[in-house]
């Protein structure tokens, strides 16, 4: 069942979309991202393919659970600092209304660094992935709970078409076989509740037993020891994605350093 907040994220999503075509026709947007090189090697699914536990670094200015979390926000500085410190990929919010995030922060980060980056957003409609690959993203967010199984399909398509990988989101047994049934090469579970904002990372052990080992599976939300990334390491999952553990460490490559255990 989607939350009130993911149904408003959702809605307020499709009024955005709305508001950009009348900037850019949706034809032009789809010309212009498809005009752009295609990387067909998947940069964003050849990271999480590595050996060991890889790490999706998150700049976010925002969340609806915490409020603001980075006042001071120099979100190129950041996402340097996570490149440097040993980042698989980075995602980058670009929700404005409850996150504050903005598409040229996506634009200008992944223009300013050498490993992949995810648009991290509540995409409704095929616009949103032209539009992030104009941006500079490798990688998009699919979340289940707001599509039907036939346009989960179809983003999938198109995001690949374009060189780009799909990050599904779940929660559910049945939204996991909705995403399998519909392609996805890369399976996220969120540990947190939408509905209270609970955090719970068994969530992500227990729903790891219900995704094919040939699919990329990503822990997101409510990661923040060593002792949490050992726990996922040890159930099989291949990714974390952490965002406010670390927007709020004044230290982000000595806090992911000790996430990874030193490495």
């Amino acid at each position: 069942m989607t939350s009130n907040i993911l149904k408003a994220l959702a809605d307020t999503a499709k009024i955005r979309v709305q508001n950009s075509r009348k900037l850019v026709s949706p034809m032009e947007m789809s010309h212009l991202a498809t005009r752009m090189e295609c990387d067909t090697g998947f940069p964003f699914e050849k990271a999480l393919a590595r050996d060991g536990m890889q790490f999706i670094c998150e700049v976010k200015r925002a969340s609806p659970s915490k409020g603001v979390i980075a006042e001071d926000f120099p979100y190129l500085d950041i996402a340097r600092e996570y490149e440097a410190a040993g980042a698989a990929a980075i995602s980058v919010l670009t929700e404005p209304s409850r996150f504050l995030g903005e598409g040229r922060f996506l634009k200008e980060i992944s223009a300013d660094v050498s490993v992949p980056c995810l648009r991290k957003d509540f995409i409704v409609d095929e616009y949103m992935i032209y539009e992030a690959k104009t941006l500079g993203a490798s990688a998009v967010l699919l979340i289940c709970a707001i599509l039907n199984k036939d346009d989960l399909a179809r983003f999938i398509n198109i995001a690949h078409r374009l060189g780009m990988s799909a990050l599904c989101e779940v929660r559910t047994a049945s939204e996991i076989r909705m995403a399998v049934e519909a392609g996805a090469r890369v399976i996220g579970v969120n540990n947190r509740d939408l509905t209270d904002f609970s955090v719970n990372l068994e969530t992500s052990i227990i729903l790891r037993r219900l995704v094919p080992k040939h699919i990329l599976f990503v822990a997101e939300s409510g990661i923040s020891s060593r002792e949490d990334v050992e726990a996922l390491e040890k159930a099989g999952v291949d990714a974390v994605l952490i965002g406010e553990t670390l927007m709020r460490s004044d230290d982000k490559k000595a806090k992911l350093a000790e996430l990874r255990g030193g490495a």
